[in-house]
């Protein structure tokens, strides 16, 4: 089981930025592609951006441009930097393996997540 510990979340206004961190336990997390979800309130969790091992990411259309994902293997921890936030980003952001059977069977647990509200 992989420990998932998101952090850097907050109250920002339209248009400010924040970046998040993922620490995990150990150092099995650099051989997975790894992403970055959110759940807003009354909604499922989606995968919003990820990265695989290689350093190679892939956005959903509604936040390439405005967020990066990124990560530092030596560290055991992925990076989620967003620009340009607005109401609509509010959520809580969690980070997890990219692929859902790497999920279930390796990592095997979600962190608690890091709120993030946009809000004048």
């Amino acid at each position: 089981q992989v420990q998932l510990v998101e952090s850097g979340g907050g109250l920002v206004q339209p248009g400010g930025s924040l970046r998040l961190s993922c620490a995990a336990s150990g150092s099995i997390i650099s051989i997975y592609a790894m992403g970055w979800y959110r759940q807003a309130p009354g909604k499922q969790r989606e995968l919003v951006a990820t990265i695989n091992s290689g350093g190679r990411t892939h956005y959903v259309d509604f936040v390439k441009g405005r967020f990066t994902i990124s990560r530092d293997n030596a560290k055991n921890t992925v990076y989620l930097q967003m620009n340009s936030l607005q109401p609509e980003d509010t959520a809580i952001y969690y980070c997890n393996a990219a692929e859902p059977g790497i999920v279930t069977k390796v990592f095997r647990s979600w962190g608690q997540g890091t709120q993030v509200t946009v809000s004048s």
